[in-house]
């Protein structure tokens, strides 16, 4: 007699299924292969400060048990996930496999899930008193201390789900800004996330006992109170409150002062084109930002590897200059908070001549995350007017009827393996295609006290006819409107 096909098993059966393959790390986003690297990636210098504290498996945090070398490193937390589906399973198996990524880029171990099928999310525990007391003693058996829920918990939902599974709970937007506070190295990076965790914990604020009664004041605490303890009438937790008010104000001044720094830096850029890449987390982004410019930024096969921007230069086959800028990676329902924390990292998108929307095309769901990165680029200003190139990754290990799917959109599409280098000569092709070209033409005699002029030419321009004459460098060349004001006052007024 045949197995039942998987679509013929009962729900429950099916739900198991999909834990299974997630657990067994069947096509998870991040691989037990480690990361594959080309000559393109450099150095990868930033590699080894990322591994500094590298969590383990199995170590005990007790100070007597282990050594100073294994006290720098951290214990792997062990956690249980929890996914809710109303109809679509296959689209449940992508999020939870997602989640599982997530967690582990987090420094985590998965050791089980659930996933529960109901029309709406309970509103007291989320997944209802019943599947809370089976998380709770899943939790127990398999020795978890954290479980981990994919979709963002109302602060009342997490503190019920706590209170019944007796460890700590955590939803995936707490998950994500996790990733983000390991993850940040530069100054604004970092304060970009401060910002987005304290107005994530500002409603989640959770007080016991004595932290939620009054400071004594006047005799209201006994006669032992007396003078000297009459205090604002403030709750600890209205004290938290507050103390987080002032710091999140702090942050976003200190933002906002970095935000002249970060516009001069990209008004240098102006006079040469720019390509903005963007994409989902793990898209494989920076490979190719070191394909096409040799930058030697970090690679690696977790989620959200890259926050800070990183601006390199390139040329088109041609020889015309231009800028790409690597930014942070999107995710579904990319929290709000940091959303409007990363606005000036976001805003190189908007402010590009060109953007290259990196897609996976070895992902399950490829047009679930070009839904996901359009609508997170929907709300920055500008963004969506900006000319786009769907460049479909990862085409060496991509299922083929994937990829006859992707061909199929009305964007257009080019077809690439920033590991391989196929597809590479292709893009650059369309890159100087697409990038503006200088539009105004010049035909001047430059003095050679001007060499100056000449190479600006010859970086930002296009030189057309160059004859050195014993007057100056007589050249016809294309260039912006910038450039040509410069040259003729050049000539005008020689040195």
């Amino acid at each position: 007699m045949s197995e039942p096909h998987e679509s013929e098993l009962p729900e429950p059966s099916r739900a198991d299924a999909v834990i299974s393959r997630v657990l067994s790390r069947e096509g998870t986003a991040v691989s037990a292969g480690g990361t594959a690297r080309t000559d393109y990636d450099g150095d990868q210098l930033d590699r080894e400060e990322r591994a500094a504290l590298r969590r383990v498996d199995g170590l005990s945090t007790e100070l007597e048990d282990i050594s100073e070398v294994e006290y720098r490193k951290l214990r792997l937390e062990r956690v249980v996930l929890v996914g809710q589906y109303v109809r679509d399973l296959e689209d449940a198996e992508v999020g939870l496999r997602e989640l599982s990524a997530l967690a582990e880029t987090a420094g985590s171990k998965v050791l089980d899930g659930v996933l529960q099928r109901r029309p709406h999310p309970d509103p007291a525990t989320y997944i209802g008193k019943g599947k809370a007391l089976e998380v709770k003693a899943i939790v127990a058996e398999v020795g978890a201390d954290t479980v981990v829920v994919n979709d963002e918990l109302a602060p009342s939902q997490r503190r019920a789900l706590e209170d019944v599974v007796k460890v700590k709970v955590i939803d995936r937007t707490g998950l994500i800004l996790d990733i983000f506070a390991q993850h940040a190295k530069s100054k604004e990076g970092k304060a970009q996330v401060e910002l987005a965790q304290l107005e994530y914990l500002l409603p989640r604020l959770r007080g016991w006992g004595d932290s939620m009664s009054r400071q004594a004041g006047g005799q209201v605490g006994g006669a032992a109170a007396g003078m000297g303890s009459r205090g604002p009438g403030e709750t600890k937790i209205e004290l938290d409150r507050r103390r987080i008010h002032t710091r999140m104000a702090i942050l976003r001044r200190q933002i906002k002062a970095m935000a002249p720094a970060r516009e001069v830096r990209r008004d240098r850029r102006l006079a040469l084109p720019n390509v903005a890449i963007v994409g989902y987390t793990n898209a494989g982004k920076s490979s190719l930002l070191n394909r096409l410019t040799g930058a030697g930024v970090l690679v690696e096969n977790s989620l959200f590897a890259t926050l800070d921007p990183t601006v390199r230069r390139s040329q088109t086959p041609d020889g015309r200059e231009f800028t790409v800028s690597d930014t942070v990676g999107f995710v579904r329902n990319l929290p709000h908070q940091l959303v409007a924390a990363f606005s000036s990292t976001l805003e190189e998108a908007a402010n590009a001549d060109l953007i290259l929307h990196i897609v996976d095309a070895a992902h399950p769901d490829p047009e679930g995350q070009i839904t996901a990165v359009h609508t997170v680029l929907a709300d920055v200003p500008g963004a969506s007017d900006v000319r786009e190139i769907l460049v479909l990754n990862k085409t060496d290990i991509a299922d083929p009827e994937t990829l006859m799917r992707l061909r199929a959109r009305r964007d257009q599409t080019i077809e690439v393996s920033a590991m391989t280098g196929a597809g590479i000569t292709e893009l650059m092709a369309a890159l100087a295609e697409a990038l503006p070209r200088p539009s105004i033409r010049i035909d001047v005699t430059v003095p050679y006290t001007r060499g100056d002029l000449v190479s600006e030419v010859h970086q930002h321009g296009e030189v057309l006819v160059e004859r050195h004459d014993p007057d100056g460098t007589w050249i016809e060349a294309l260039v912006d409107e910038s450039l040509a004001a410069r040259l003729r006052a050049a000539v005008a007024t020689p040195a």
